[in-house]
């Protein structure tokens, strides 16, 4: 039965079936082959979104989707250009720095690449930027949505191993800003080099008048953490409270949603769910199989009889994710491998969050990695830079990512500190 499982699965995934339906007809296929009911198709379809915190998923889509509409990007953007206008390649500082602000409102690394690089890539044009670093540059922060809370996939992780999203939120914000600092003193060499220029002079004026504009926004993510930590509401509760808000700010402060713009933000965060909800419901079936045949034991037992050194072992499991989050995105790749290697970290002593942040940051990384890079795919369609160009330009950000992903697997700290 595992050979037909992954046999099937790995022959469609390289015809390019969407990863959804691949997981789907090769669990069914085993299914068949090795008689169990069919009955249990839909039991396991449905169980897997009978799930109370998995509603957190849509309705941050659905915040995701009003936020999108609503001003909130270019007001941040603009906050953070009052803060780093008149450094060399400005335009380079603000979207490091707008990567680590907007990762805390949409939850999406792809939402925010594609959000950055509608509005930042005509503007480093224009400045004589080289395409591939703004491409690059837009791209690799954009990802560090997915780290940094409210993460979707910090939340599918957390369903899937029982963990704390709110422990997890909090993980998250150490790891998200050491990538994004260290994107922005990578953008500060290359500018210097490439003598990019500044945007004007930053006053204590100007910072506080676009800080003005800009505080509801930014005050999302804190709503949101403060909230979940301190037990005032659920993932899911802080969800739908993070709807209303974004809706009521972007409507009756911003002013920039119409009545009008409701159906088409309401059909976008449909859609993004009904892809999502399909992947989840697939990738349960697929781990119920996985489960039912004793498959995640026997690859914890191959692996802890390889080598019981702790810190190789863990090298391993980096290398692993990394591996897969070539091929797979971060959604399926959690659902399917948490419960085979969260247990085997855990027997290393590694803490659940701290484990929750290797798997997302390695799974960040495949963001920007082909054949499945979705940010660079994106990227590279707003810019019109080549994919292999922009892989070669994102050589230095998979470096500073994979040195932020050392120090999160081997100083706990880095992600415990505040959640002990």
């Amino acid at each position: 039965m595992g050979a037909i499982l992954f046999g099937t699965f790995v022959v469609l995934l390289v015809l390019g079936v969407p990863i959804g339906f691949v997981l789907a007809l090769s669990s069914i296929g085993a299914m068949l082959a090795s008689d169990y009911p069919i009955v249990v198709l839909s039991q396991r379809l449905f169980t897997a979104l009978d799930s109370f915190p998995f509603m957190a998923i849509p309705l941050f889509m659905l915040a995701g989707s009003i936020m999108g509409h609503g001003g909130i990007t270019k007001r941040i953007i603009d906050f953070a250009l009052s803060i780093v206008g008149n450094i060399k390649g400005a335009l380079g500082h603000v979207v490091a720095t707008s990567g680590i602000m907007m990762g805390g409102i949409s939850g999406s690394g792809v939402a925010d690449t594609a959000a950055l690089g509608s509005v930042m890539v005509p503007e480093m044009k224009k400045r004589k930027y080289d395409a591939g670093f703004s491409a690059a540059l837009v791209a690799a922060s954009g990802s560090i949505g997915l780290i940094i809370p409210p993460s979707i996939a910090l939340i599918i992780y957390g369903v899937t191993t029982q963990s704390s999203i709110g422990d997890l939120f909090v993980a998250g914000i150490i790891p998200g800003v050491l990538i994004g600092l260290g994107f922005f003193v990578y953008s500060y060499f290359v500018a210097k080099r490439k003598n990019y220029p500044k945007e004007g002079k930053v006053s204590l004026k100007g910072v506080w008048t676009s800080f003005k504009r800009a505080a509801f926004a930014l005050a999302m993510p804190v709503i949101i953490i403060v909230g979940i930590r301190g037990g005032a509401f659920t993932a899911t509760e802080g969800g739908a409270i993070i709807a209303v808000y974004a809706f009521i700010i972007s409507a009756f402060v911003y002013k920039e949603i119409k009545l009008k713009d409701l159906p088409k933000i309401f059909f976008d965060a449909a859609l993004s769910t009904a892809i999502i909800s399909t992947i989840i419901a697939a990738t349960s079936l697929f781990g119920w199989l996985l489960s039912s045949e004793q498959i995640p034991q026997q690859i914890t037992s191959t692996l802890l009889s390889i080598t019981d050194n702790p810190i190789l072992l863990l090298l391993i499991i980096n290398l692993i994710l990394l591996v897969v989050g070539m091929f797979l995105d971060s959604g399926p790749a959690i659902m399917l491998l948490a419960p085979i290697l969260a247990p085997v970290a855990g027997s290393l002593g590694v803490d659940p969050v701290q484990f929750g942040l290797v798997m997302v940051i390695n799974l960040t990384i495949g963001l920007l990695t082909p054949p499945v890079g979705t940010s660079m795919y994106v990227a590279s369609n707003i810019s019109g830079v080549p994919i292999m160009e922009l892989s070669k330009k994102l050589l230095p950000f998979w470096l500073i990512m994979i040195a932020v992903l050392m120090l999160v697997t081997f100083v706990p700290e880095i992600t415990t500190i505040f959640t002990k």
